[in-house]
């Protein structure tokens, strides 16, 4: 459904989205997994410095993401359960954008994989109204490879923390908290905020990333409602924002690098020069049978790298912006529900301009990418 569903709670891994949600489940447990696949590269043109082609990122191009949630009541209007899902990204060149430096190895390519176990409690305010809070314990695993080049006095404040030293973690504990309000029958309110979540530094790498290894999970909110014109018919939108500026690692400029005091691992040095970003997600859920849900759905969201920021972005192309999503649930009489989803992302480029400075040879480099995903889900309604 586009991802949409603060007002319009559906399995037990809505605290994903709206903590208050989960008191309107009763008691359920859902498994899923989900067969991700994106092809993303670059192009890198008019540089006097032999950084210029085009090369693909698609070291690995398909992943398998697995989700689980569950859900107790606790008498009618209380609830306690679990949400654990995660994201995350990879890149890997064969042949490394940054190769022409000196120095660089290949393959290059960054690593990035964040899993989030939510306890949630919940609890109804009436008859129409819920809150809820989860407590994210999230873990982040991050790595790179193939900036030999950077990793220097010149470049970065910690030497020997830059590049190829394996996989680092880390961990840190949030919050998000929601509120759901049902006004009549056909119109549902939802809202949920999680306020940035400090995380542990990865170590390994506080010479590559801003304020020695920083990358805490940005600050969001959403927004949300659910309209039933039908009885068989539910439409939902959502707003959310993601403010990725307040995260060094993220918000800060990537191509201040060659900058007066502006080393790589500073509070101040380079990031990934990301913007804020506005996502309007829609959606729709039609009951065709009594035992067979349609669903469809859309997303927007702002572009969160500008075309200045681009250079350093080869490694985390994540410039697409809109998604279509279609998916159904069969009810089985006797067992589970069963439920298929598909994701479109459609390709997107962003175009540098004013991206690679004239010290490194300057010229442009341009991101692309698309993506696409299957993914299959099992509910019990215990």
């Amino acid at each position: 459904m586009g991802g949409a569903g603060a007002a319009f709670p559906q399995d037990s891994l809505a605290a994903a989205t709206n903590p208050a949600g989960m008191v309107w489940l009763g008691n359920r447990v859902d498994a899923s997994l989900e067969w991700f696949q994106a092809d993303r590269g670059s192009t890198i043109h008019g540089n006097t410095s032999g950084l210029s082609g085009d090369r693909d990122a698609n070291g690995r191009e398909s992943f398998l993401i697995p989700e689980f949630g569950a859900n107790r009541m606790l008498g009618g209007d209380r609830s306690v359960g679990v949400s654990i899902f995660g994201n995350g990204g990879m890149t890997r060149y064969g042949d490394n954008p940054l190769g022409a430096l000196a120095g660089n190895s290949s393959p290059a390519g960054l690593g990035f994989v964040q899993g989030t176990v939510a306890p949630t409690y919940a609890m109804k305010l009436g008859e129409r109204h819920s809150i809820g809070v989860s407590l994210n314990l999230v873990d982040q695993q991050f790595e790179a490879q193939g900036f030999e080049h950077f990793d220097t006095p010149a470049f970065t404040a910690y030497p020997g923390h830059v590049t190829n030293r394996g996989t680092d973690q880390a961990f840190g504990v949030g919050i998000r908290a929601g509120w759901l309000g049902r006004f009549s029958p056909g119109i549902a309110l939802g809202a949920a905020y999680q306020p940035k979540t400090r995380m542990g530094n990865f170590e390994r790498y506080k010479g590559l990333l801003a304020d020695g290894g920083n990358f805490d999970v940005p600050e969001n909110y959403v927004v949300g409602v659910a309209l039933k014109p039908a009885s068989s018919l539910t439409l939902v939108a959502d707003v959310q924002q993601i403010n990725y500026s307040d995260v060094p690692s993220l918000g800060n400029p990537a191509n201040c690098f060659l900058a007066v005091n502006c080393l790589l691992g500073t509070p101040t040095g380079p990031g990934s020069g990301w913007r804020d970003v506005t996502a309007v997600k829609l959606g729709l859920a039609f009951d065709a049978t009594p035992s067979l849900t349609l669903r469809a759905g859309l997303a927007h969201s702002t572009q969160p790298i500008p075309p200045d920021q681009t250079l350093l972005n080869v490694f985390a192309p994540a410039v697409t912006t809109k998604h279509f999503t279609l998916g159904a649930t069969w009810r089985l009489a006797q067992g589970p529900e069963l439920t298929l989803s598909f994701v479109k992302a459609m390709e997107n480029t962003v175009q540098g301009s004013n991206s690679i400075p004239a010290g490194v040879g300057g010229g442009e480099a341009d991101l692309r990418m698309k993506q696409q995903a299957i993914g299959f889900a099992l509910g019990w309604r215990m």
